[in-house]
């Protein structure tokens, strides 16, 4: 008689589990099939937020994402398959940032962006030269891209590197004097303006100083004189996450 008994009862279990696997199965397909079958491809892979077109836009988007990313309150906006695809033939960034190398100042964490949002050039302090300036250039010049922001940070290491080079006189090992020498111009005036952090204010000089010479450049004047471009300095503190403005906030 037992025998008999359990085929039915393992007939009516499995019975059970085929409906609650097809109730489950039938509430997943409801849920998930509008947006995937509904939106069109386009809706799906389009950023969340248009691209801001003009300095101030670009500005308020970045440093929107900079608040986000101090409070830890992230959006982690256009990081997904989608976005890949989206941007995957043509890119149009609404900023240009010129960073340090440091490990622990990357753009597109700091500023809670994603794919096709930012050109970023990183150096070591942000030192200059005829390529970096040319790659810089690059989105305003051939894609409209409305804001270029120069980001130092709180205790830079090329930029301390630097400045014990030049204050003890020995210059740095390899193609480390290159940068070193590119700095040049922001220990001079840090020289000049003295202060209990030398190493801080030449960070901030550096900021300021290639900022103001991307400004005034040959290829980004008229854009800047014109309101379609705007070149801002800016601090990172390591401590906080916050980004300060040193220098020309498009307000």
């Amino acid at each position: 008689m037992d025998g008999a008994e359990h085929p039915g009862r393992r007939a009516l279990l499995a019975g059970g589990v085929v409906v609650a696997t097809a109730a489950l199965t039938g509430c997943s397909s409801t849920s998930s099939a509008p947006s995937a079958a509904g939106a069109s491809p386009l809706a799906r892979q389009a950023s969340p937020q248009p691209r801001p077109t003009t300095p101030a836009a670009a500005f308020t988007r970045l440093m929107d994402g900079n608040k986000r990313w101090v409070s830890g309150d992230l959006q982690h906006p256009d990081r997904d398959p989608d976005r890949r695809e989206f941007v995957a033939q043509k890119q149009e960034p609404f900023g240009s940032v010129l960073a340090c190398i440091d490990s622990r100042v990357p753009p597109e964490l700091l500023f809670d962006t994603g794919l096709g949002d930012l050109y970023v050039m990183r150096t070591g302090g942000e030192a200059v030269g005829p390529v970096v300036t040319g790659s810089v250039e690059y989105g305003p010049m051939t894609s409209g891209t409305p804001l270029i922001v120069v980001l130092g940070h709180q205790r830079c290491g090329a930029i301390e590197a630097a400045y014990k080079s030049f204050h003890d006189d020995k210059p740095l090992p390899g193609n480390l004097e290159s940068i070193a020498k590119a700095l040049r111009p922001a220990y001079q005036q840090t020289v000049r303006q003295g202060g209990d952090d030398p190493v801080d204010t030449m960070a901030r000089a550096q900021v300021t100083l290639t900022a103001a010479d991307l400004r005034s450049n040959n290829g980004l004047a008229p854009l800047v004189k014109k309101g379609s471009l705007a070149v801002i300095g800016a601090y990172y503190s390591l401590d906080t996450g916050k980004v300060e403005i040193l220098s020309g906030a498009p307000y």
